[in-house]
């Protein structure tokens, strides 16, 4: 019986998502990839390169499926932030693999730039239809979104936060959720420039 590639090669992304949320690049075992995807680990090297390329492999799959959890509606930017900030509380392994591409791979870029330039055309076509403020370009208005909505995943009081959110309580939680809206709603709402 043939071996299906495509699941052994998913098996292999979600055993190296896993590993590298942990332990970065640097600390992760290709070793203990294969095993917990059950697999040879000469597939790795076949499949995806070296552990370089398969952790780009697996923050590019891991930003894709954030992308599709997460839709976007540049005429809610706030409800989008909101909504960010839900997924990172249900997955806060994501933000510890953002942090070890920060800290191990700063120069790799280009791996979301096709869905964040269709993000920037949307919010620039919403400035320009007076629904989105303008004193910011689209591309800074959005990423000041995406800081709001990651804020608290950043801070030290949002470092302790575990699977689901329990180190906060569920009204500390909401009282952040609230922040990252009230916040997101400032950074996008037209200005009144009435006489």
């Amino acid at each position: 019986m043939p071996r299906d590639s495509s699941a052994t090669k998913a098996r292999l992304l979600d055993a190296a998502f896993s590993e590298f949320a942990a332990y970065g690049i640097a600390g992760a075992r290709v070793d203990r990839i294969a095993e917990a995807a059950g697999a040879n680990k000469r597939l790795i090297y076949a499949y995806f390169g070296n552990k370089e390329q398969l952790f780009d492999e697996v923050l590019r799959r891991a930003l894709a499926a954030g992308a599709e959890s997460v839709p976007f509606d540049a005429d809610d930017l706030p409800g989008y932030a909101g909504a960010i900030f839900d997924h990172l509380v249900a997955r806060p392994d994501l933000m510890r693999l953002r942090l070890w591409k920060l800290l191990e791979r700063p120069s790799v870029t280009g791996l979301e730039p096709e869905a964040f330039q269709r993000k920037t055309a949307a919010v620039a076509d919403a400035q320009h239809r007076g629904e989105l403020a303008r004193d910011m370009p689209p591309g800074d208005l959005l990423t000041m979104v995406l800081a709001a909505a990651q804020a608290w995943f950043w801070a030290a009081e949002g470092g302790d936060a575990q699977e689901g959110g329990s180190a906060w309580s569920s009204e500390r939680l909401a009282e952040h959720r609230a922040v990252v809206v009230e916040a997101a709603r400032r950074l996008s709402e037209p200005r009144n420039t009435g006489a």
